[in-house]
């Protein structure tokens, strides 16, 4: 088989441990993203399956009918939505997904704390100045006794909290009313209001799932309420804040700081975005999941049903029906 390994930024595709049991394919592997429609048609022209790695790469339909090779999809990661399912079912393309939530969370929990560790204590700034011989230009903020706000205590934002208090801080939790609930049951704060909650962090980090019901969820107005010495961190997804509010919130200095991992079209390059032009805020390249053991995993598994499949025996196919077509 031709496979395509499309986005693989970092080049992890080729080290994980199951990469030469792939020997007796033939394996193109990008590490750019090409966005053209008709790039990526003439990218995948040859391919008979190609590995997606998370979100970062679409396909739909005007890609899609354009591939008459194509019969597999291993996907990586819990995202389904840049798939044109439908169209890969009616031209008998499967599509190979894991199907656990997207597994571990740990890495997300890590990276949300070293940006905020990281935001309060000027590390990159401090780091610099080092470098260029000057010593200590700034004074950081401590942790203890400050208010933490989790916007969705779920699996990611549990553990956030739970690290929070490990730290000395306030933790207050927002969410829908199962959230809420969930978070008093596990002995959490949960302000009056939601102005309260994102008046009173210090800082407010969000752990919301983005869906087409959360787009926006967190508006300029919410944002407007914090405080302007507080931190906003986002290692979620760009869109759950509402269209321009961040930046626009962020020159007017409410919320003061924000460090976020996430943007509105990934990936970012050529410093082309608002954020980075801000010096309150501490950008990272969607770092979140994008560690070893997290690409050992999802990289196997997809080796493991690409492989499969090649066999004759396909498994994880989240459309049978085209098995049938």
């Amino acid at each position: 088989m031709k496979i395509a390994v499309l986005d693989d930024y970092s080049g992890a595709f080729r080290k994980v441990t199951g990469f030469a049991r792939l020997k007796d394919h033939e394996v193109a592997i990008y590490k750019d993203t090409v966005k053209d429609g008709t790039k990526l048609v003439a990218r995948l022209h040859d391919a008979d399956a190609v590995v997606i790695t998370q979100e970062r790469s679409a396909l739909r339909r005007e890609v899609i009918e354009k591939l008459p090779r194509l019969k597999l999809v291993a996907q990586t990661g819990s995202h389904r939505s840049h798939i044109d399912i439908d169209v890969c079912t009616e031209r008998g393309i499967a599509i190979a997904a894991l199907n656990d939530g997207g597994g571990r969370s740990y890495s997300t929990v890590e990276l949300t704390w070293a940006l905020i560790l990281a935001s309060l204590r000027h590390v990159p700034h401090e780091a610099e100045q080092l470098k260029r011989g000057v010593w200590q230009t700034t004074v950081g903020t401590g942790l203890r006794g400050k208010t933490l706000g989790v916007y969705a205590p779920g699996n990611i934002g549990e553990q956030v909290a739970q690290i929070g208090k490990g730290f000395g801080m306030n933790v207050t939790c927002w969410g829908r009313e199962a959230s809420r609930q969930h978070a008093r049951q596990a002995g959490y704060e949960v302000p009056e209001s939601r102005e309260a909650f994102f008046a009173g962090a210090d800082v407010l980090t969000l752990h919301i799932l983005y869906r087409q019901e959360t787009r926006g969820i967190v508006k300029a107005a919410d944002l407007a309420c914090m405080k302007p010495t507080a931190l906003l961190v986002n290692t979620s997804r760009a869109r759950i804040i509402e269209d321009g509010a961040l930046v626009d919130a962020l020159k007017k200095g409410r919320p003061g700081f924000a460090a976020v991992d996430v943007y509105e079209e990934e990936p970012v390059v050529g410093g082309a975005h608002p954020l980075l032009a801000l010096p309150n805020v501490l950008c990272t390249p969607h770092l979140g999941y994008a560690v070893d053991y997290q690409f050992e995993r999802i990289y196997n598994i997809a080796i493991d049903n690409i492989l499969a499949f090649a066999s004759g025996k396909p498994a994880n196919i989240i459309n049978p029906q085209a098995l049938r077509s």
